[in-house]
């Protein structure tokens, strides 16, 4: 267990930034100093107090990036209660599914979600409160309507609770073991089924100590968050490492869409970027490519003074897109496409790629930009996570991934069997994923463990792999390769946008696909040569991580 406690860190933060901006909402521009958060963290604690909520108790939280979904976030688990966040893009039925399966007895919820909801199906439910105007939006009869008698009184409550007002050193958070569970995550995953993933606050301590330790946040930094904070990777690098160091934190609220993630950097020149991919993926594909490829700029590659000119230009532009002043991007949550990875470290982008999953809160490799070796996951966390290759030669022959330390999960909540086919009695972590790791605990994954395919020859083929390149090519959108018989295709949505603006018919497709294809085959091993594409007429249906179901394909 690691020394630090995470309450404390938060007590600690609130106190001393008592004066300085911690939250503000991109849409409206409201903002709130780490005093006003800690009173209306207050306020919760009150609440929570009169309706009986014990520690241990579930608080289910469903709605968008916002100061009062950072509230209850924080409040829940600083009362040492057990939040449940749920991503909204889980449709409603799976929405109920974890409301009830983690025993939630609070909900707080934005109301363009609860008219989707029934408070009849979440019979465990004590209340559900609105996330919008924090006014009760149902109640169970068994409650005898305390719920609503509480929330009309509270502000009275909290002016007899603090007759002098709420002061910094009115601040106080239970000493909780660092073992006690903090949160429930529920995973969705590629597998058809999510499962509760138990993380402790210990777990989420081992993220945000790490994330000060590197100076990712500082106090004064800017942080723009547009990941959803109902997932790992947004929750830990954009909400609670940066609480923890007394940086300001603006909360896009709602969808980034190109143009307004754009604005929005320009606009809040935030000190750390944390994107997914598909972020420069697309800037790669839609805006670089189409220049890179002019036959003008290829002749300006070809000599080296011109092509440090143009790298340093297209750099140059790139920074500023994202608003100019940040240390580093980190992508994370999949896999970065090589070609793009390549490129942007190429012209000297300050881009690093981490590792992690949720059941590991999320975070388990990571190396800063100016250190980091294209190609890889990062080094394996110091100090907090150790990891191993369960192959004969680990630096050169892949095998799965194995994890333990700090940051490693409970385990599946009332799930036993999921849990025991994960982590085994040394506390050792089967993360599902295939790969390589060099002697300083660097790690290279290859693909999935689920997803490998073994040729007829033996060998394993990764599909994630080949999709990568063929993703790159004219006018493919996304890709998916699987094994027919006894050779791969590979399944293909076409970029149907790029086809219009270059006034292509649907019937020059397959002569496009074609060429793809012989492209593609030259680029992989013989053995991971794929027999033909096919055409998809609809986009691969995806998690609410915007991961490909690949179960469905198969």
């Amino acid at each position: 267990m690691l020394k630090e406690n995470l309450l404390q860190i938060y007590a600690e933060s609130f106190r001393e930034n008592w004066r300085e901006p911690a939250l503000t909402d991109y849409v409206g521009r409201n903002t709130m100093t780490y005093g006003d958060f800690a009173r209306h963290i207050a306020m919760l604690h009150l609440l929570y107090k009169g309706v009986g909520l014990k520690k241990g108790d579930k608080v289910a939280l469903l709605g968008k990036n916002t100061i009062q979904w950072v509230t209850v976030y924080m409040a829940t688990i600083t009362y040492g209660a057990v939040i449940v966040p749920v991503l909204q893009d889980f449709n409603y039925l799976d929405a109920i599914h974890i409301i009830n399966h983690s025993e939630s007895r609070m909900l707080f919820v934005s109301n363009s979600i609860w008219e989707h909801l029934e408070l009849e199906k979440m019979p465990g439910l004590t209340a559900a409160i609105s996330l919008d105007t924090r006014e009760l939006l149902g109640e169970n009869k068994s409650s005898g309507r305390a719920v609503e008698k509480i929330l009309g009184s509270l502000p009275l409550l909290f002016r007899k609770r603090y007759p002098n007002g709420f002061r910094s050193e009115d601040i106080d958070y239970p000493v909780c073991p660092a073992s006690s569970l903090a949160e429930i995550n529920y995973t969705s995953g590629t597998t058809g089924f999510s499962k509760g993933v138990m993380l402790t606050l210990n777990n989420l301590c081992g993220n945000v100590v790490f994330g000060l330790h590197q100076k990712l946040h500082y106090k004064g930094s800017r942080a723009l968050s547009f990941l959803p904070l109902a997932h790992a990777y947004g929750c830990a690098f954009d909400l609670l490492t940066p609480l923890a160091a007394g940086s300001h934190i603006t909360l896009l609220g709602k969808l980034p869409t190109p143009k307004l993630l754009l604005k929005a950097l320009s606009e809040v020149r935030p000190h750390l970027v944390l994107c997914v991919p598909m972020i420069l993926e697309k800037i790669y594909k839609k805006q670089l490519q189409p220049i890179l490829q002019k036959d003008s700029m290829k002749m300006m590659m070809k000599t080296p003074l011109l092509r440090k000119v143009v790298f340093k230009k297209i750099r140059d532009k790139l920074v500023e897109a994202f608003g100019g002043e940040f240390e580093q991007v980190i992508a994370g949550g999949a896999p970065l496409n090589h070609e793009v990875e390549e490129f942007l470290h190429k012209i000297g982008f300050p881009l690093t790629v981490g590792y992690g999953m949720t059941e590991c809160g999320p975070l388990i490799s990571y190396t800063h930009w100016r250190k980091f070796i294209v190609g890889s996951s990062g080094q394996t966390l110091p100090g907090i996570m150790e990891s191993k290759i369960e192959s004969s030669d680990p630096e050169r022959i892949p095998g799965e991934i194995c994890v333990r330390g700090e940051n490693v999960m409970q385990g599946y909540y009332k799930n036993a069997e999921a849990t025991a086919a994960v982590l085994d009695a040394d506390g050792w972590l089967h993360t599902g994923d295939m790969g390589t790791r060099s002697k300083d605990g660097t790690i290279f994954i290859k693909g999935r463990y689920k997803t490998m395919i073994l040729s007829s020859t033996g060998q394993n083929i990764y599909p994630e792999e080949i999709e990568a390149k063929l993703n790159n090519m004219p006018y493919v959108a996304e890709s998916l390769v699987v094994e027919r018989g006894r050779g791969l295709t590979a399944l293909v949505y076409p970029d149907y946008e790029a086809m219009d603006r270059d006034k292509l018919s649907t019937a020059d497709v397959d002569s496009i696909m074609g060429k793809n294809l012989v492209e593609l085959n030259k680029q992989v091993a013989a053995y991971e040569r794929v027999d033909k594409i096919q055409l998809v007429p609809n986009e691969f249906e995806k998690t609410p991580k915007k991961s490909i179901k690949r179960f469905l394909y198969y």
